[in-house]
């Protein structure tokens, strides 16, 4: 008996819960939450494609705040002057209303790995409710839309998925990349200035 098999007979939507929180926590190489919610229906029927777009958006958004904790400690690591300037990309989102809410909730919409959001809102020591909200909504809509449909589209995409580990690495490291790039942008020269610049990294001593 697999792992995910263990805990859907054990724990019920208690271990689809707890499943769906440990694939969230880690940054890179987990397969998509609804690949894995869209298998569990196909296995188990009896579950309810509402309840498990619930407990698994639940399962995802408790991940990924503390995927947002962790990210936040890398900052130690960062020079005075990066930390500074991605102060002032919080603190220029954090003045806008529903600025967080929106870029979750279209985040978590989309076809994108939300690591690297919830790893670039950990970088600026993003706190907000909004955050979490915008991400739960818009992964308990694409869970239920995709968990109902995937007994047609299940298959397929779980093909896709298995025979092609080298793209979900590639997609990873797509990810770390662009999370990369976004520490490094000056946001003062951005936000001021409308100026796109990228300067070299510098780690403290």
């Amino acid at each position: 008996m697999s792992l995910i098999d263990s805990l859907v007979e054990n724990w019920s939507y208690a271990g689809i819960f707890l499943l769906l929180f440990g694939i969230n926590v880690v940054p890179i190489l987990m397969p998509p939450s609804w690949i894995v919610l869209a298998s569990i229906y196909s296995a188990y029927p009896s579950f309810h494609p509402a309840y498990l777009a619930v407990i698994g958006a639940t399962g995802s958004a408790a991940g990924r705040f503390v995927l947002l904790l962790i990210s936040s400690k890398t900052r130690r690591f960062m020079s005075e002057k990066r930390r500074a300037s991605l102060d002032i990309l919080g603190r220029y989102l954090a003045g806008k209303k529903y600025a967080y809410f929106l870029v979750s909730l279209i985040f978590a919409l989309g076809p994108l790995p939300s690591n690297m959001l919830f790893i670039g809102f950990g970088i600026i020591k993003a706190r907000t409710a909004g955050i979490f909200l915008g991400f739960w909504i818009g992964r308990a809509i694409s869970y239920f839309v995709l968990v109902s449909i995937s007994s047609v589209a299940f298959r397929p995409f779980l093909h896709l998925f298995s025979s092609h580990f080298t793209g979900m690495i590639a997609l990873d490291s797509l990810g770390l990349l662009s999370v990369f790039a976004f520490a490094t942008v000056d946001w003062e020269k951005l936000i001021i200035e409308r100026k796109l610049i990228f300067n070299r990294p510098r780690f403290r001593s």
